[in-house]
């Protein structure tokens, strides 16, 4: 995935990196990403699920029939401030339980996984198919404290009532002052 996507991304390099741009970088490489991604998904979820090497982590994203959507974010270490910098960009194609309504209000609650766990909260914007949320958190937090943990993401409705729908993480092992731009698969949250 990683070389399909470096050459994924079309324009100028500058484009592709800036903070607030929401024009045609991210949308045509998650485009691309969707056609190769979630076809196989309920096909071959009962195959995969008994007979081939695929990590626990990939059976459980490709087994649900429903697609629950994904979380696009940015991050970037700035190492002379000891700083990281997450920037949640937006929720695409994301679902929730008829339960919460038809719209209801969303927020994306994140975790560093440290050993006391950092918390931050976006905040909550009406449900709809594309969620724009376009907020930076910025730490200060040294870079090898950060290596070794996880940034975790949960989707939460607030209205009628606090819910989490859904929820995906991101390893932080490779931080640097280049900003990276992901793609999150949102899962179902666990137990």
């Amino acid at each position: 995935v990683s070389d399909f996507r470096a050459s994924a991304l079309p324009g100028p390099p500058d484009v592709s990196r800036s903070m607030f741009d929401l024009r045609s970088p991210p949308h045509r490489f998650m485009k691309r990403y969707d056609s190769v991604s979630s076809v196989p998904s309920s096909s071959s979820s009962r195959k995969d699920s008994q007979g081939s090497n695929r990590s626990l982590d990939t059976i459980t994203l490709s087994s649900d029939e429903r697609d629950f959507g994904r979380l696009n974010v940015k991050l970037c270490y700035i190492s002379s401030v000891e700083q990281i910098w997450i920037t949640v960009l937006h929720c695409k194609d994301l679902s929730w339980p008829s339960s919460c309504g038809e719209n209801p209000r969303i927020c994306v609650k994140g975790i560093l996984t440290l050993p006391k766990p950092v918390h931050f909260k976006s905040s909550a914007k009406e449900g709809c198919n594309d969620i724009e949320f376009m907020e930076t958190f910025v730490f200060a937090i040294k870079l090898q404290s950060l290596q070794a943990v996880r940034l975790v993401f949960k989707i939460q409705t607030q209205t009628p009532r606090k819910k989490t729908i859904g929820e995906c993480s991101l390893a932080l092992r490779e931080l640097s002052s280049q900003e990276s731009n992901h793609w999150l698969d949102i899962s179902p949250p666990s137990k």
